[in-house]
């Protein structure tokens, strides 16, 4: 292992126990040199292709009830031919989109014009997760099915492949090549890539709902389909912290997120609400919960009762803020000082995801309704409004300087938008 020319080497430091996170900063590429040589290990491989597709604004054929003709987007991607799940940035340049949908396909192309620059071939089922490296090295693109592929950007070949069991989630480490991924059985899996190196953390059995690995690099915390959490030692493969009972949730958890530093993490759940944990002690800080609006329609015959659950969140950078985004369309602004409901903003249709921009109070949703909004966490007030698509918006992604967003929609279309404010 050669630590100058992979800064990307998962490293940790030695046997020490983490007792409590002060301030973390971003491990330093020796550091992060050399240790998972301990793991124990397996692995796998190979593939590629080209072409070019795309068009730009004004489309308003096929448009879903209520859904507006109004297109303020400035680039629509419209190779796929099914609803597009997922997208992703490239982190380095962010000049640089990758796409997966229901139609077994994900494509990588160019933000500014919407040119095709390769498709990431092979997926037999929907591509939901797609993502680049911290260094926009590599694209990894997973299918419902379990089959993860990982492509290098600039030869635009496959240069690794691996099958594992229905694949609930996948993400990259936050400074190496290095790939972690919950799958349906209960296991997360992590792979150094693109040597294959692996190594499993076994959970409960049943779904790894969701997770993320925490800014140290050190610790990943899984949330599973019975409510539990658990925080997990990633060169150790020891569960540092298990949240179940009272403390974890009643309901599957649906989505995870941490501070800046790693030492707060935010967790929502089917059961509506969202808990704050001390990640250095695994204790439940305090827990969100949104008093429940005036009930909808009610449900007609043999339809579900109207249910609610959180599906989004995430922490303000600059201010002691967090978002949480409900299916009820509800945005609710928490003070984390106070620990109390600052803003309650109401959307007409369910949130989907939420977005904070990396330097300011300025909160992103998108939604049901095929809307993209921004709202001013300070005020409560909505900023702005981006429509452009026929059906839901099902994932969104925001560059580094909050001037473009991406979007990706049931409609079988990408769009870019342009969301510069003159208060900038």
């Amino acid at each position: 292992m050669e630590p100058a020319e992979e800064p990307g080497a998962l490293g940790f430091h030695g046997d020490e126990e983490i007792i409590e996170v002060v301030e973390l900063g971003p491990p330093g590429p020796d550091d992060l040199a050399g240790e998972m040589e301990d793991v124990d290990f397996e692995e796998e491989g190979a593939d590629e292709p080209d072409a070019e597709a795309w068009e730009t604004e004004e489309d308003d054929e096929g448009l879903e009830d209520g859904m507006e003709a109004q297109d303020d987007s400035e680039v629509t991607f419209a190779l796929h031919s099914a609803s597009v799940f997922c997208v992703s940035l490239d982190p380095k340049t962010n000049t640089l989109v990758v796409t997966g949908g229901e139609d077994d396909k994900a494509f990588v192309w160019r933000l500014s014009d919407g040119e095709l620059l390769f498709e990431c071939s092979g997926h037999k089922d929907s591509v939901t997760c797609a993502g680049f490296s911290h260094d926009s090295v590599f694209v990894a693109t997973g299918d419902m099915s379990g089959l993860i592929k990982v492509w290098r950007v600039d030869s635009k070949e496959e240069v690794w492949s691996f099958e594992v069991g229905d694949l609930e989630w996948m993400e990259w480490h936050p400074q190496a090549h290095v790939l972690l991924a919950g799958t349906a059985d209960g296991n997360s899996w992590m792979w150094k890539i693109p040597s294959g190196d692996c190594k499993t953390f076994q959970g409960p059995s049943c779904p790894a709902t969701c997770g993320r690995i925490l800014p140290d690099g050190k610790r990943a915390v899984v949330g599973y389909e019975d409510g539990t959490l658990r925080i997990w030692d990633l060169k150790q493969g020891i569960s540092l912290h298990v949240l179940k009972g009272q403390d974890g949730h009643q309901d599957p958890l649906t989505c995870v997120a941490s501070n800046q530093d790693g030492s707060l993490i935010l967790t929502g759940s089917v059961d509506c609400h969202a808990k704050l944990i001390n990640s250095a002690t695994g204790k439940v800080v305090c827990v969100f919960k949104v008093e429940s609006i005036a009930p909808k329609t009610p449900a007609g015959e043999g339809e579900e009762p109207e249910s609610n659950s959180v599906e989004s969140l995430g922490f303000c950078n600059v201010m002691p803020l967090v978002a949480v985004g409900y299916l009820d369309g509800t945005l609710a602004i928490y003070d984390l000082t106070t620990q109390s409901l600052r803003h309650k903003c109401q959307h007409e249709s369910g949130i989907v995801q939420l977005l904070w921009e990396e330097s300011s109070a300025v909160v992103y949703t998108c939604s049901l309704d095929g809307a993209v909004r921004l709202w001013d966490a300070r005020s409560g007030k909505m900023i702005s409004e981006y429509r452009g698509h026929a059906a839901e918006i099902l994932d969104f992604a925001v560059n580094k300087d909050a001037s473009i967003v991406v979007t990706t929609s049931g409609d079988h279309q990408a769009k870019v938008f342009c969301v510069q404010r003159p208060d900038r």
